[in-house]
């Protein structure tokens, strides 16, 4: 069962080819330990492919991820200070790749002139068993099995039954 208390995760991390994977165990450390396991391989992917781009485009390597799980929708985003890489230029195979595997991503500029890439992806149900119906206990009622209704041919050596009316025993 997904947690639905919200979580917030920051790292930042200088990119290099050794610390892409560095990164990617960690924050599929952090999805494991907020009961997210479906979402580690996506989030894992779409983060390699980000920092990858930025350690062969990016001149200033240092990058901030963070990771908001909101109960529902877990967002990934990761920023560079790179003034000039722009996501319309050597990224947009990138962002072509990112955008069919998540939910919702986009690119938003900051205050500073650096650039912010998220992702989201949202918590799928697990795989659950089919529930099978297990038969009722029998109650009081079924265990005593008290007739509903007599026949008329049982109460017919009771009393007397003439033309089908029951008449009363003297």
């Amino acid at each position: 069962m997904k947690t639905a208390v919200p979580c917030y995760y920051h790292l930042d991390v200088e990119v290099s080819p050794e610390r892409v994977g560095q990164v990617s165990r960690i924050l599929a450390a952090h999805l494991r330990y907020w009961d997210l396991e479906t979402l580690v391989e996506p989030v894992r992917h779409g983060t390699e492919m980000l920092l990858r781009a930025i350690d062969e485009h990016a001149k200033d390597k240092n990058t901030s991820i963070e990771m908001w799980w909101n109960g529902q929708h877990l967002i990934t985003a990761i920023g560079d200070n790179d003034r000039a890489l722009r996501p319309d230029h050597e990224l947009r195979a990138c962002l072509r790749h990112l955008a069919a595997m998540s939910d919702g991503w986009g690119c938003c500029a900051t205050g500073t002139g650096s650039k912010v890439i998220w992702f989201s992806q949202r918590a799928r149900a697990g795989e659950r068993a089919p529930l099978v119906p297990t038969a009722p206990a029998p109650s009081l009622r079924e265990a005593l099995r008290v007739p509903r209704a007599m026949p008329v041919a049982a109460l017919a050596g009771a009393a007397g039954v003439r033309d089908g009316v029951l008449e009363e025993a003297r």
